[in-house]
C-alpha cells in the first residue's frame, strides 16, 4: 500500500468533523434552562430536542455505513458535512420547539454519515503499521468532543444566545468541505453490489424503535404501552432484518461477520464498555452537581482531565505503541480494568476533595485511551477493507445501543436504590417532603449511596466486558 503524503492532514480534517458531531450529543444539556425559558418548551419538548439527534443518528448508522461502501466514502463524507451544516444553521435560527426538533433530526442524518465515513476513510488511508495510532487519534477526538460539550456550551451561553451553540458548527463545515474535496481520495467497494433497500428500511426502523424504547423507559415506565410497543416493533423489525440479510444476494450487513470470534468479541467489548462508561459518566455528572454542589459548567470543567488524558496519550502515540507491544486482548483487558478502577475510586472515595476525584478521572482516561482504540481496531480488523463503512456502522450502532442501555439500566439502579433508602420516587420529591435539616441531609445521603451503587454496577460491567472481550480475542488468535 502506497502511503498518501497528506494522510495525517486528512486525519486532522475528519477528526475535526468527528469532534463536532460528538460534541452535539452533550452540548445541548447546558442550554435546557434557556430553551425552556425562551421557546416556552415543555419537559417533553426538551426531551425530544435532546433525543431527536441521537435517535435519528443511531437508526441510520448501519445504512449510512453500507451506503458509504457502495457509493463512495468521500461522496458520503461530503454529504454528511453539508447535511450537518444545514441542520446546524436551521437549529441556530429556529423560532419554535418544533423547528428545533426537526433541525436536530436533520443534524442526526448528517451525523450518521460522518460517524461512519470518518472511521472508514481513516481505515483506507493508513496501512497496518500506522493504523493503530490513527484509530487512537480518532478515538481521542471522540472523547474530546464528548467531554468538551458542557464547558463549551456553558461558555457560549455566558456571552451569546442559545442558537450560537449550533451556529459554531458552521465554520467547521466551511473548513472541512473544501479540505475533503482537495485532500481525501475516493474509495468504495469495488464489487459494486446493488442497494439493499429492504435491509436499510428494516435496520433503520428496528434500531430506531429499540433505542426509542430504551430512552423512553426510565420516564414513561418500562411497562407502559408506548415502550412495550416500541420494543416489540424494534425486535420484530430487527428479526426480519436478520432473516432478509441471510437470503438476499447483496446484503448491506453480512451476518457471517458474527461467526468470526474476533469480531464477536470486539462487538461484545464495544457494547459493555459503552454500557458501563456511558451509564457511569451519566451518574458522575449528577454526583458532581447534586452531591458535591458544582454548577453545570464547574462540573464540566472538573471532568476535563478525563478527556485530556485520552487526548494526550492517543495524540502522542503512547497508547498505539503499547497496543502494538502487548497485543489487542491485553490492551483491552488492562484498559477496561483501569477504567473500572477509576470509576470505583470516583464512586467510593468522596472525602478527599478534588485530588481524589482527579486521580479517578486520570485512571479512567488512561483506561479509555488504551481500550477504545484497541476495540475499534479489533472491530475494523475483522472486516474486509472493502466493507470498512459497514464495520464503522456496526461499531457506531453498538456504541449507541450500549450507551443508551447503560444510561437506562444504571439510572434504574440509582432510582430503585434511592427509593429503597429514602422511600421517595426522586431526590426533588424527597427534598420537598423534608421538614427539617436532618431530613434533607438524610435524603442527600441516600442519593449519594444510590449513586455509588449505580457507579459500581457500571464498573463491574466494564470489568466483565474487558475479561470477556480479551478471552474471545485470545481464543480467536489461537
Amino acid at each position: 500500500m502506497t502511503r498518501l503524503p497528506t494522510r495525517w492532514l486528512v486525519l486532522a480534517v475528519i477528526c475535526l468533523a468527528q469532534i463536532t458531531v460528538v460534541l452535539d450529543n452533550t452540548v445541548l444539556n447546558v442550554a435546557i434552562p434557556s430553551l425552556t425559558r425562551e421557546l416556552d418548551a415543555s419537559t417533553a419538548d426538551v426531551q425530544w430536542m435532546i433525543n431527536a439527534y441521537s435517535l435519528v443518528q443511531a437508526g441510520l448508522l448501519l445504512s449510512a455505513g453500507s451506503a458509504a461502501d457502495r457509493y463512495g466514502r468521500k461522496k458520503l463524507l461530503l454529504a454528511g458535512l453539508l447535511l450537518f451544516g444545514a441542520g446546524s444553521a436551521a437549529a441556530g435560527l429556529a423560532q419554535s420547539t418544533g423547528q428545533l426538533i426537526a433541525a436536530r433530526a436533520g443534524m442526526g442524518v448528517g451525523g450518521a454519515l460522518l460517524v461512519t465515513t470518518t472511521l472508514a476513510v481513516a481505515m483506507q488511508i493508513f496501512d497496518a503499521d500506522e493504523r493503530p495510532r490513527a484509530i487512537g487519534v480518532w478515538a481521542a477526538a471522540n472523547a474530546l468532543g464528548f467531554a468538551a460539550g458542557p464547558p463549551i456550551g456553558g461558555l457560549i451561553l455566558a456571552h451569546l444566545w442559545w442558537g450560537a451553540i449550533f451556529l459554531v458548527n458552521l465554520p467547521v463545515v466551511l473548513i472541512a468541505v473544501p479540505a475533503v474535496l482537495v485532500l481525501v481520495p475516493e474509495s468504495k467497494n469495488p464489487s459494486g453490489d446493488r442497494p439493499d433497500l429492504p435491509g436499510a428500511l428494516l435496520s433503520t426502523a428496528g434500531v430506531t424503535a429499540v433505542v426509542y424504547a430504551i430512552i423512553s423507559g426510565p420516564d414513561a415506565g418500562w411497562g407502559s404501552g408506548r415502550v412495550l410497543l416500541a420494543a416489540l416493533v424494534g425486535g420484530t423489525a430487527l428479526g426480519a432484518f436478520a432473516l432478509w440479510e441471510r437470503r438476499t444476494p447483496y446484503p448491506m450487513l453480512d451476518l457471517r461477520f458474527f461467526h468470526d470470534r474476533r469480531f464477536a468479541g470486539a462487538v461484545t467489548g464495544v457494547v459493555l464498555i459503552t454500557f458501563g462508561s456511558g451509564g457511569a459518566l451519566f451518574l458522575l455528572t449528577q454526583q458532581l452537581q447534586f452531591v458535591r454542589g458544582y454548577s453545570a459548567l464547574e462540573a464540566g470543567l472538573r471532568t476535563a482531565p478525563f478527556a485530556l488524558t485520552i487526548v494526550l496519550l492517543n495524540f502522542t502515540g503512547v497508547c498505539a505503541g503499547l497496543i502494538r507491544r502487548i497485543g489487542l486482548p491485553l490492551a483491552i483487558a488492562n484498559g477496561m480494568a483501569l477504567l473500572a478502577g477509576g470509576l470505583t475510586v470516583v464512586a467510593t472515595v468522596t472525602a478527599g476533595g478534588y485530588g481524589v476525584l482527579l486521580l479517578g478521572l486520570v485512571l479512567m482516561g488512561v483506561g479509555c485511551a488504551l481500550a477504545n482504540p484497541a476495540i475499534a481496531e479489533a472491530v475494523m480488523g475483522a472486516i474486509p477493507p472493502e466493507r470498512a463503512g459497514a464495520g464503522a456502522g456496526i461499531d457506531g450502532t453498538m456504541s449507541e445501543l450500549g450507551t443508551s442501555l447503560g444510561v437506562a439500566a444504571l439510572g434504574a439502579v440509582l432510582n430503585s436504590r434511592f427509593t429503597a433508602l429514602a422511600a421517595a420516587a426522586s431526590l426533588p420529591a424527597a427534598l420537598a417532603a423534608a421538614q427539617t435539616p436532618a431530613a434533607r441531609t438524610a435524603a442527600m445521603g441516600a442519593f449519594a449511596a444510590a449513586l455509588r451503587t449505580g457507579q459500581l454496577a457500571g464498573a463491574a460491567a466494564i470489568l466483565l466486558g474487558g475479561c470477556v472481550t480479551a478471552l474471545l480475542l485470545r481464543r480467536a488468535s489461537r
